[in-house]
């Protein structure tokens, strides 16, 4: 797969990965949602920029939230040049499609999270109680690299009380799936699955 091609498709996920997100920003206040199917909703919230909504103080205590989020973000924009140049020499090597797909996929989903984390602070006011609006008079809600990341795609498969039986978590409430992502984190997640799934093939040995 040639670098151009790989680009295109960066392109594409960075689009769907972009308007998706600023449209649930502009036309969605924080918690709002909407039901799609049983087992699928539009559910905007907002996270420091960890992948799957996680929060950036779920591993880190000792530091406060906002040192963390500003360390996370330049780590991701100094990861995310040497994830380019994977792709680069990738490509210059003609590795196989499937090595090129998967590192394309990871990068675009790495962008996308961090425009959010770097520009969205600047770029829109709050979404709490209030449905945000791009480049306010007011200013945005945060300064420069503390902007946080938009999720709205929430899958709740399953949603009830665990049977009495099951050790530790028996007669428990349980969803599956619980974490709320976006685009991005399915292009990341789909690029690390391929790596790991067809490693032979994006990895073949000489």
């Amino acid at each position: 797969m040639s670098l151009k091609k790989s680009i295109f498709l960066i392109i594409i996920v960075l689009l769907i990965d972009q308007i998706s997100k600023i449209y649930v920003k502009m036309h969605f206040q924080l918690q709002d949602s909407i039901q799609v199917f049983s087992w699928f909703k539009i559910f905007f919230i907002e996270n420091e920029g960890m992948a799957w909504g996680t929060r950036i103080s779920d591993f880190v205590s000792f530091v406060s939230e906002r040192s963390a989020k500003t360390a996370l973000t330049i780590f991701r924009i100094i990861a995310i040049f040497g994830i380019g140049y994977w792709l680069y020499d990738a490509t210059k090597k003609q590795s196989s499609t499937v090595l090129v797909v998967a590192i394309a996929l990871i990068f675009a989903g790495a962008l996308g999270n961090i425009i959010d984390s770097v520009f969205y602070g600047v770029f829109f006011n709050d979404s709490y109680l209030n449905v945000a609006t791009f480049l306010p008079r007011e200013g945005g809600y945060d300064t420069l690299l503390h902007g946080k990341v938009v999720d709205m795609l929430y899958f709740p498969l399953y949603k009830g009380y665990l049977p009495e039986w099951l050790p530790f978590y028996g007669g428990q409430f349980f969803t599956f799936f619980e974490p709320v992502f976006n685009v991005a984190d399915v292009a990341i997640s789909t690029g690390f699955i391929m790596l790991i799934v067809f490693n032979r093939k994006a990895f073949p040995k000489k």
